[in-house]
């Protein structure tokens, strides 16, 4: 047994790294009230280790067919397990699809045409509180670029707090496949938290509106300092013209009048060009969160939730509007 337990050991260290999530396609999530809300919303499980029965007895039975049911130590789990206090019962799943998951009713019937996308996310308890926010604000789809930190990663799964099984979430894509995910007609938003203020044109003074960052740190201070570097091999009045220049708007206005899209950057590379040229190819604008001059940029989970839940209250308003003229 001891043996056994030893090679269950080595399994739920390897589970846990992204090679083996996208290689082998199994998850492993932890806790009774995660592991219920993946079985009901259609997950398959493989494994579950346990160290009482009466946990195996809280899941539905015909959602246990074909699942190996280890029993082990409470203080085995205990040394696997990622959490402050273990529940005693983890999980080893097929990776969802989305295409075949359940979704609650109550998620389905909120949905609004607002969609978010990430891009370069690093952090996985960013991505897991940005995941929390979107199911929050009814997002219909969450689009994860490749860069981003996997969204089946065990701390990303911790701070989404069982938001992976009311949002679909569609990871590692390809900026050119991206768009096929887009409902048509959908424009696309950008929210660069690192401010970009070469680009702003909401103010002659891009401070009086917080469009400010004194880290350099987004990829495209990068390109901006390799084109500066070529300028005299080019036309004069050349010089970036190839860099997308999006209309900066206030994240307040107006800007749900279509199907809409708000692309999120990590805090440490920014947005990628790729995501600049498809808000520019989609008519889509950059959106501006003011704050104080001289505080620092807000963090990534904090601009989401900011954008994903204005764009929940101008559906709102509008909805209501609409129905104030139809009566």
């Amino acid at each position: 047994m001891a043996a056994l337990v030893k090679g269950w050991s080595s399994v739920m260290t390897i589970v846990k790294s992204r090679p083996f999530r996208e290689k082998q396609g199994k998850i492993l999530l932890e806790g009774r009230r995660l592991i219920a809300d993946a079985l009901k919303a259609g997950a398959v499980p493989k494994v579950f280790f346990f160290s009482r029965l009466e946990y195996i007895k809280e899941l539905p039975i015909d959602k246990l067919k074909g699942v190996s049911l280890i029993k082990v130590k409470f203080e085995d789990i205990k040394d696997w397990s990622d959490l402050v206090t273990p529940q005693g019962i983890m999980g080893i799943f097929a990776k969802p699809d989305h295409v075949k998951m359940t979704y609650p009713e109550t998620q389905l019937h909120h949905l609004l045409p607002l969609l978010l996308i990430c891009d370069n996310l690093r952090d996985p308890g960013n991505l897991g509180t940005i995941l929390r926010s979107a199911a929050g604000a009814g997002c219909s789809k969450v689009l994860l670029t490749k860069g981003c930190v996997d969204a089946w990663e065990p701390k990303v799964l911790r701070a989404a707090m069982g938001a992976h099984f009311q949002v679909p979430i569609i990871n590692n894509l390809d900026w050119e496949t991206l768009p096929n995910y887009l409902p048509t007609n959908t424009r696309v938003y950008v929210a660069d938290n690192c401010g970009l203020h070469a680009q702003a044109q909401l103010s002659n003074k891009a401070s009086d509106h917080g469009w400010v960052c004194e880290r350099r740190l987004s990829r495209l201070h990068k390109y901006e300092e390799e084109v500066e570097e070529e300028e005299d091999d080019l036309e004069p009045g050349a010089g970036k013209a190839w860099l997308p220049e999006l209309e900066v708007q206030s994240y307040d206005l107006d800007w749900t009048e279509a199907p809409a899209a708000v692309v999120i950057g990590g805090e440490t590379h920014g947005l990628s060009l790729e995501s600049l040229q498809l808000a520019e190819s989609t008519r889509g604008k950059r959106l501006l969160i003011p704050v104080v001059p001289g505080v620092d940029s807000l963090n990534s989970a904090m601009a989401a939730s900011i954008l994903l839940f204005e764009g929940k209250r101008q559906l709102r308003v509008k909805a209501e509007h609409s129905s104030r003229d139809r009566s």
